[in-house]
């Protein structure tokens, strides 16, 4: 198999992770599927800077959490141009299901946690990366990461407490 052949069969193998990730990141199929997108450009374009130390999926969270990052920091200028008018407060419907409602309450929390707590526990938890593996990722110390998602944890802790959600989400829909 030709080295490039080989980076591209391993860089497809991620795909599935990379979306995960970005999916969990974004929170919408097409945003989501446009960070990968990027992202997979961007490792095609670098490929010779991955010197076959380490994960590449590590190094790929990596490219992906910064094409994120920017992509956050463009949309915050754009954003402060953006009226209001046109959102209406509609109640969100109660899941019927406990475990579909359960693992939305965790998605809810989840995005009411700070981007740092977030992105910590997301590497963690729902891609296994080691702590190691995760701070190289997020460049920084693991003692940082850490203390990232012990906070992160208890802030889940007590957002998904059942006194916390007495009272039911509101979500703002674009009104046509």
């Amino acid at each position: 198999m030709h080295k490039h052949d080989d980076f591209d069969w391993l860089l497809e193998q991620e795909i599935p992770h990379l979306r995960r990730y970005a999916m969990a990141l974004c929170g919408h199929d097409a945003e989501a599927d446009d960070l990968v997108q990027d992202c997979l450009e961007r490792a095609l374009r670098k490929r010779c800077l991955w010197l076959r130390q380490g994960r590449l999926r590590s190094w790929l969270f990596r490219m992906l959490y910064r094409v994120y990052l920017n992509r956050r920091r463009d949309q915050r200028h754009e954003r402060a141009h953006l009226s209001l008018d046109g959102l209406a407060l509609e109640p969100a419907q109660a899941a019927t299901q406990l475990p579909h409602a359960e693992c939305l309450d965790m998605l809810l929390a989840l995005r009411h946690l700070p981007e740092e707590q977030r992105s910590a526990i997301l590497l963690i938890a729902l891609e296994d990366l080691s702590y190691e593996e995760a701070a190289w990722v997020l460049r920084v110390p693991i003692g940082t990461l850490r203390s990232r998602i012990a906070r992160g944890r208890a802030a889940l802790r007590s957002l998904c407490e059942p006194s916390v959600q007495a009272t039911a989400p509101v979500v703002l829909r674009r009104v046509k």
